[in-house]
């Protein structure tokens, strides 16, 4: 016997000559009713096994990021946009640059809210510039960028772009189009302004808090903060002058009355996140509302940041950032040296780092195990089937034959 011969011995799939078949109408339902189960059941698979998904590794972060993105959206609707200051400290209260330039910047947009609670926003948002005045090269290409987002044309634009004087104190090129860069100026220089009202800035800025009575502001923008953990809050506060004179009675007595304002630091947290977002992920705090009844109300979130690296599956990626956070509220007594009134985000980097992977939820090799599986399957059992209900035929014609003998 050849080797062809001896391999037919362990054939399992022996085909059945056609004159020893019998064909009968279940049998006929049966197989169309496997085609479609097979077809519909390996479509359904293939869309199990072929979808997306994203896949989480969590380890210890060997190489500290060097530096924090963090875009934010807030609404303070009983806060006036002139008297609302932003700052950032880092860890030992230090304060520490917000890192504003031409892609990092801070909006302020005087807001007001209807009887139904819709905001309002009213006249143009004003880009805030703080920590430093600005050259008049850089003016030009701040009131450039104003310009187009308010349709203004080029004839227009002449009109706008205006240096403001820093009375003396400037150097070469410098202009100061805010009250506190005049202040700054004159404190590098050492001077001391005798009477602020007589500054066209500082006078303007007054002026506006009194048009702002009832008026709200919402503060947008994205700025660069230290990795190594800090803070930044949205307070008011009225600048006062660095260089005063101890004998200004009238100044130090308009200092102490300050710190007893009060001010309804109720907000609402449109959006905040530190680095870009990637799809499938929800910020823990955005759309979040907080009503707050303290007058002298401290409201502080604690944010821990994970730093997180996405890999989609077309090869693109994105250093990012997750975090989780817990909120308080805390009173400040009026004059207890312990802050003032205000929104404080306190961050902390974690030392994990997770890795979201973009893959497919089983891939090819999966997708064959389970269409063999599928096939075998149905054909068994519809096999099964078919021998019952051909069985108990069967049995039913032989019964009517006795009958009729």
């Amino acid at each position: 016997m050849g080797f062809q011969e001896n391999l037919r011995k362990f054939d399992n799939h022996s085909s059945v000559s056609k004159e020893f078949r019998v064909y009968t109408f279940h049998g006929a339902v049966l197989s169309v009713v496997t085609v479609i189960a097979i077809t519909y059941l390996v479509f359904t698979e293939m869309g199990y096994n072929f979808k997306l998904i994203m896949t989480e590794r969590v380890h210890v972060n060997a190489t500290s990021p060097t530096g924090l993105d963090v875009e934010f959206d807030i609404s303070l609707p009983l806060v006036p946009c002139s008297v609302l200051k932003i700052d950032a400290n880092d860890p030992s209260g230090q304060t520490q640059s917000l890192h504003l330039d031409q892609r990092h910047h801070v909006w302020k947009h005087r807001i007001k809210v209807d009887d139904e609670g819709e905001i309002e926003f009213l006249g143009d948002k004003r880009k805030l510039e703080q920590g430093s005045t600005l050259k008049e090269e850089h003016l030009e290409e701040l009131f450039d960028t104003m310009n187009k987002e308010k349709g203004v044309t080029d004839d227009e634009e002449e009109k706008t772009v205006d240096c403001g004087s820093c009375f003396g104190a400037g150097e070469e090129g410098e202009c100061c189009d805010t009250c506190d860069d005049v202040k700054r100026a004159y404190t590098r220089k050492g001077w001391h302004i005798q009477n602020p009202d007589e500054i066209d800035q500082c006078r303007k800025e007054k002026k506006n808090v009194k048009e702002d009575e009832g008026e709200g502001c919402n503060v947008h923008g994205l700025v660069a903060l230290d990795s190594g953990g800090g803070s930044f809050h949205l307070a008011p506060g009225r600048e006062m002058d660095h260089a005063m004179d101890p004998s200004d009675i009238g100044s130090i007595f308009e200092m102490l009355l300050s710190t007893f304002e009060q001010f309804n630091m109720t907000h609402t947290v449109h959006k905040i996140r530190f680095g870009d977002a990637f799809p499938g992920n929800k910020n823990q705090l955005d759309g979040v509302n907080r009503v707050i009844a303290d007058g002298y109300g401290m409201y502080q979130y604690y944010f821990k940041i994970v730093p997180t690296l996405v890999k989609f599956k077309n090869g693109t990626s994105i250093q990012t950032n997750q975090y989780s956070v817990t909120e308080h509220l805390r009173h400040v007594n009026p004059g207890g040296g312990r802050g003032l009134p205000g929104v404080f985000f306190f961050y902390e980097i974690s030392p994990l780092h997770v890795e979201i992977v973009e893959d497919y939820r089983k891939g090819y090799l999966g997708f064959f195990t389970s269409v063999c599986a599928i096939v075998g399957g149905v054909v068994t059992t519809m096999g099964l089937l078919d021998q019952i209900l051909y069985s108990q035929n069967q049995r039913s014609s032989g019964r009517g034959q006795g009958l009729v003998q």
